[in-house]
C-alpha cells in the first residue's frame, strides 16, 4: 500500500507541475482567478434532483459530486451509469458483497474519498 501512495503522490506532484505550466504558458499566476464562464454547464438543484435513482441502493438523497460531474456530459454520463449498473447488480460469478469489496479496496488503494 505504501508504494500506492507514493505513486499517488508522484502523480499529484506531476499534476500540479502541469496546472502551473499551463497557467504560466497563458500568463497567469496560481493565485488568478480565470473569469471566462464555464464551458461545462452545470445542472441545476431541480436537475440533479431529477437525476437521482430513488430506487437505487446509493440513495443518499443527494446525487453525489462524481455522478453529477459525469451527468453534465451526456455522452459521457449515460453510457459510464449503464457500464456501472452492468458491473455492479448483473448476474455473473461475484456475488454483489464481493463487488462492493472490490470496489472499497480499490478505491483505499487510489485514497479515494468514494
Amino acid at each position: 500500500m505504501r508504494k500506492v501512495g507514493r505513486l499517488s503522490r508522484q502523480m499529484s506532484h506531476r499534476l500540479q507541475r502541469h496546472i502551473l505550466q499551463a497557467l504560466t504558458d497563458r500568463g497567469q499566476s496560481m493565485g488568478e482567478v480565470d473569469t471566462r464562464e464555464a464551458w461545462v454547464k452545470i445542472p441545476t438543484p431541480a436537475e440533479r434532483a431529477a437525476m437521482r435513482d430513488k430506487g437505487s441502493p446509493y440513495d443518499f438523497g443527494f446525487v453525489p459530486a462524481m455522478g453529477g460531474l459525469l451527468a453534465t456530459h451526456p455522452e459521457i454520463g449515460p453510457p459510464f451509469f449503464a457500464l456501472y449498473q452492468q458491473i455492479m447488480f448483473a448476474p455473473g460469478a461475484l456475488s454483489r458483497a464481493e463487488r462492493e469489496m472490490i470496489a472499497a479496496v480499490a478505491s483505499a488503494a487510489q485514497d479515494c474519498f468514494y
